[in-house]
């Protein structure tokens, strides 16, 4: 049974007709998934998913039937890329049908000019589903981390009598119980400081070229989560050939991922100049800088800008991706004169970005948290 079960696989793989060299016969469940991945990936024959809404909205609705979800959502950008059918998510009734994820939220903002206005608000149900899963898997360890390593940063052995930790120092004292007394002597106190309204600022600063599109989605959900802390002050900034501040849409990152355009060239020392403008307090600042390095400007230019906010005490980290996807592909040359700086220059993932963050605001050495993390560290 085990053979059989072999083949049958086989045969859907290599699909029917001349490449078939099993001559097993599909029936019931199995022809029918057969025929959904035939009208996807056999383009020699005639028929396909064809044009009308009808034919796209019934192969849409087949694969969420036949396939787990991680597959729907690799035949679905594979339908968007083979068969050039970005035409469907202008139609409200296909967009429906869609199966929601990271890499259709960054397809809709690369279309997003050109929605009809009929289908906007669906697209944006699209959106919301995708953002809203993501910010409940991604916030509570996001706020841990940063509140943590703040927390940590500015603990204080001398504290007021309101500023004591006292369950901090009752465990660092316990060696000074006194069982005559039946009472501990604190003679070392831990405490918090008092907290002004930003600790720390953070800078993300966001390559919304075409090939950065699911960093720049997983990029807005953590901009808007840490937003939200009172203890740091965010912004953040996207940039082409131009620059665009998005900090005021950080309250809604459905609307702020809208104001994203992917495409597009690449000016990064635009970029750094405008970020140079905006930061206040440079040893007290982490900027992010997400992108793939291929500088479309003035090359130079970006170097020195580079050089002059690590002069000033900005803790620059580049992020040459954040999603699940592995490393783009990215300019070596660029990567390297970054890291003689000093600079950390790698890809991370969206589960390791709250540890990054609370590393980098806690001041401590990134690139030794990247190897503990088993990051390569671009030289």
């Amino acid at each position: 049974m085990s053979n059989e079960h072999e083949i049958r696989k086989w045969r859907m793989i290599l699909g029917g007709g001349e490449n078939d060299g099993t001559s097993m016969q599909l029936s019931g469940r199995e022809l029918q998934m057969d025929k959904a991945l035939e009208a996807l990936y056999d383009q020699q024959k005639t028929g396909g998913l064809g044009a009308s809404s009808p034919n796209v909205s019934r192969w849409l609705g087949d694969i969420r039937t036949f396939f787990p979800s991680t597959v729907v959502q690799v035949m679905q950008q594979d339908a968007l890329k083979r068969l050039n059918l970005t035409q469907m998510l202008f139609e409200k009734e296909l967009l429906e049908n869609i199966q929601p994820d990271v890499h259709l939220v960054a397809t809709l903002m690369t279309l997003s000019r050109v929605i009809p206005d009929k289908t906007k608000d669906t697209a944006r149900q699209v959106v919301r589903k995708v953002v809203d899963a993501l910010m409940q898997k991604l916030s509570q360890p996001t706020v841990q981390a940063i509140n943590g390593s703040l927390s940590r940063s500015i603990r204080n052995h001398r504290p007021r009598h309101n500023e004591i930790n006292w369950h901090a120092t009752i465990l660092k004292n316990l060696k000074h119980y006194q069982t005559e007394y039946k009472t501990i002597v604190p003679e070392t106190r831990i405490g918090y400081g008092r907290k002004r309204t930003a600790l720390k600022e953070v800078v993300l600063c966001l390559d919304q070229s075409g090939s950065m599109g699911t960093s720049v989605v997983y990029s807005g959900i953590f901009g808007a989560v840490m937003a939200s802390l009172p203890a740091i002050q965010t912004k953040m900034v996207v940039f082409d050939t131009a620059v665009v501040d998005l900090t005021a849409q950080l309250t809604d990152p459905v609307e702020l991922l809208f104001g994203v355009q992917l495409g597009g060239g690449t000016d990064i020392q635009l970029a750094l100049g405008y970020c140079q403008q905006i930061i206040t307090r440079p040893a007290d600042t982490v900027m992010v800088l997400v992108t793939d390095l291929y500088e479309g400007g003035d090359a130079s230019r970006m170097q020195k800008r580079t050089q002059e906010l690590v002069s000033a005490g900005v803790q620059l980290v580049v992020l040459l991706a954040l999603n699940d996807d592995g490393a783009p592909s990215y300019d070596h040359g660029n990567a390297q004169f970054m890291a003689a700086l000093g600079v950390p220059v790698f890809a991370c993932t969206p589960d390791q970005f709250p540890g990054l963050m609370a590393a980098a605001l806690s001041k401590q050495d990134v690139a030794q948290w990247a190897a503990g993390e088993n990051i390569a560290i671009k030289k």
